[in-house]
């Protein structure tokens, strides 16, 4: 299992003073020197944090993958189309919303995105669809022919935290990836992940990716980066025991 960095808080600090640092192509290289395997940055219309040009430089500097997540719309298209990351994931966006709330209704709005697919894939960009776990979203995934989903983790990151059933919440991600697996669908996984909630989902065999973001950033502001990123993927080859395992 390959952990890939949500880098977008170093430049929510940034952005913050409108100043020059922290730089996110100078945090990207010291998570890659601490062993991430990749790096994710996503370019939200509203520029609240990256920068189109974070992600030019990113696409120049980064020597694992570059995903960029993003909405389905002609201008990121155009913006993927141009600078070419390795992997686009496709998210949904609302502008007042402090996060990303939910996965993509690719159900919904097959018609749109199985077009958006198409172009990117056309530009030898690999796809993502950053989906809830849930059987329909993830069939009609295969059906418009996303090769890979991004499972979204926040229920059962939210149940973890309030000590509620987090078994149930795990289960339908356990579940969610064995049923993309067997579409032959890459299968990544985000979002909520810390450092206390990520021994259930390091256990999923079929999970190749997990993206996280906040947790890190915000461990490196006490310990630093190095060791932030260098303890996150320590508890992903290692997972804690948990009941059942």
């Amino acid at each position: 299992m390959r952990l890939a960095v949500n880098i977008d808080h170093i430049a929510t600090i940034r952005e913050a003073r409108k100043a020059d640092e922290p730089d996110p192509v100078a945090a990207a290289v010291l998570c890659e020197l601490a062993g991430a395997q990749g790096i994710t940055v996503h370019l939200r219309s509203d520029r609240r944090h990256i920068q189109d040009r974070d992600v030019e430089l990113l696409r120049k500097t980064a020597t694992t993958h570059l995903n960029v997540e993003m909405a389905a719309t002609s201008e990121m298209v155009r913006i993927a189309q141009t600078i070419k990351p390795h992997r686009v994931t496709l998210v949904p966006e609302r502008r007042d919303e402090l996060t990303t709330e939910g996965g993509l209704d690719v159900a919904l709005h097959a018609g749109n995105i199985d077009s958006v697919v198409k172009q990117l894939l056309e530009a030898n960009i690999d796809v993502s669809i950053f989906v809830d776990p849930d059987l329909e979203q993830i069939r009609t995934c295969h059906k418009i022919g996303t090769p890979k989903i991004e499972i979204n983790t926040g229920k059962y990151a939210d149940s973890w935290n309030a000590r509620g059933r987090w078994q149930a919440e795990i289960e339908k991600v356990s579940l969610a990836a064995r049923a993309a697996k067997k579409l032959g669908l890459g299968v990544f996984a985000g979002h909520g992940l810390t450092y206390r909630n990520i021994d259930a989902i390091a256990w999923i065999a079929e999970i190749e990716e997990l993206n996280i973001g906040h947790s890190i950033i915000a461990r490196a502001a006490l310990v630093g980066l190095d060791k932030a990123v260098r303890e996150m993927v320590e508890l992903m080859r290692n997972p804690r025991r948990l009941p059942g395992k």
